[in-house]
C-alpha cells in the first residue's frame, strides 16, 4: 500500500467550506463525510480532512489555532502550469477566499495563494521539472 497523507483542518461551517473547495474543483469522499468531517481528495494519496471544530477538538488537547491571527502551517499544493496555478488562486478569490500574498515568479518556480474561508494558508504553485534534476 502506498503512503498517503491526511492533513487535518478545523472549519467553522463545514458546508460552506464544502460549497468553496467544490468551486476550485476538489472533490469529496462520501464514505468518509458526515455532520462532523468530509474527507477531500488533493490527490491520488493525499486528502484534506476538514473537520468541524468540536470535532477536531477530540484528537487534540491543545487549543486550535486562530489561523486568521497567525500561522501554525502553510499547504503547499502544485499546479500543472502557471495558468493553473492563476486559475485556482482566481477561482478561490471568486469564492470568497483572500489573497495574503502577490504572485511570485522566479523563473523555474512560480507561485500564487489563497486563504480559504477559515484564514487557512493554500500556496499554489509550478515549477519547471527540468530544473529541478540533478
Amino acid at each position: 500500500m502506498a503512503t498517503q497523507i491526511f492533513v487535518n483542518l478545523p472549519v467553522k461551517d463545514l458546508n460552506k467550506s464544502i460549497e468553496f473547495f467544490t468551486q476550485l474543483g476538489f472533490t469529496f469522499n462520501a464514505q468518509f463525510t458526515d455532520a462532523n468531517a468530509t474527507c477531500m481528495i488533493i490527490g491520488e494519496n493525499i486528502f484534506a480532512m476538514l473537520l468541524v471544530e468540536e470535532f477536531f477538538k477530540t484528537f487534540t488537547k491543545k487549543s486550535i489555532a486562530d489561523s486568521f491571527k497567525s500561522t501554525e502551517v502553510l499547504l503547499g499544493v502544485s499546479a500543472e502550469s502557471r495558468e493553473a496555478v492563476d486559475e485556482m488562486v482566481n477561482k478561490a478569490l471568486a469564492a470568497g477566499g483572500k489573497a495574503p500574498n502577490d504572485k511570485q515568479d522566479h523563473g523555474y518556480m512560480y507561485g500564487w495563494g489563497f486563504e480559504d474561508l477559515d484564514g487557512h494558508q493554500w500556496d499554489i504553485f509550478w515549477m519547471d521539472q527540468g530544473t529541478t534534476q540533478g
